[in-house]
C-alpha cells in the first residue's frame, strides 16, 4: 500500500533560491513531507512555474540576482492566479530589521533567517499545506452545490412550466419534483454539517 497521498491530494511546494546548496537543503528538510518539489533558481523561473501550475506554498530566498525576492513576491501578489499562495521568505540577513517589516509588507505569510531549524521549516510548510487540502475541500463541496443548486432551479422551472401547461391534474409528476428536490435539499445540508 502507498503512503503517498493520491494525485488529486498532492500539494506542490516552490523552493525559489539562486543557491543550488540551498535548494538542496530545502530538499532535505521537505523531503519526508512527499509532496512535489518544483525548483526555480530565480525570481523570474518562480513566475513561469507559478504560471504553469498551482502551489500550495512558496519558500522565496530574499537575496537573489535579477529580480530579487521581494520583486519576485510583489509580482506574485499582482496576479489573481497567485495572489494567495502564502510565502516564506528566508534570508541569510537577520541583522536587517527592514528585512522582515519588507517580506511582510509585500504579503509574506512568514519570514525566517538561514540557518534555520529544520523542524521550525518543516511545522510551517505542513500548516500551509493543510491549509491548501482544506481549500481544496471547500472548493470540491462549493462546486457541488453550485451544482445541486443549478439542479433544484431547474426542478421548479419544470414545476412551473408544469404548472403553466395543465389544469394540476398530474399531480404524481409534480410531487416526483418536490420530493427530488426535498432530498437535494437534504443533500445539501448534510453537505454543510447541518
Amino acid at each position: 500500500m502507498s503512503t503517498e497521498a493520491p494525485t488529486d491530494n498532492r500539494a506542490s511546494i516552490l523552493l525559489v533560491d539562486d543557491m543550488e546548496d540551498n535548494l538542496m537543503a530545502l530538499e532535505a528538510v521537505l523531503g519526508s513531507l512527499n509532496e512535489p518539489l518544483v525548483r526555480a533558481r530565480s525570481g523570474e523561473e518562480a513566475m513561469k512555474a507559478l504560471l504553469r501550475q498551482r502551489f500550495a506554498v512558496i519558500l522565496l530566498d530574499v537575496r537573489m540576482p535579477g529580480m530579487d525576492g521581494f520583486e519576485t513576491a510583489s509580482n506574485i501578489k499582482r496576479l489573481d492566479q497567485t495572489k494567495d499562495v502564502p510565502i516564506i521568505f528566508l534570508t541569510g540577513t537577520d541583522n536587517d530589521a527592514g528585512y522582515a517589516f519588507r517580506g511582510y509588507a509585500t504579503g509574506a505569510a512568514d519570514y525566517l533567517t538561514k540557518p534555520f531549524d529544520p523542524w521550525v521549516l518543516r511545522a510551517k510548510v505542513t500548516v500551509f499545506l493543510e491549509l491548501h487540502r482544506k481549500n481544496q475541500q471547500l472548493e470540491r463541496m462549493l462546486a457541488r452545490e453550485h451544482e445541486q443548486f443549478d439542479e433544484l432551479a431547474e426542478r421548479l422551472a419544470a414545476i412551473e412550466r408544469h404548472m403553466a401547461a395543465s389544469s394540476l391534474t398530474d399531480v404524481l409528476e409534480l410531487r416526483h419534483h418536490v420530493t427530488h428536490m426535498e432530498e437535494l435539499l437534504g443533500e445539501m445540508r448534510r453537505g454543510r454539517g447541518g
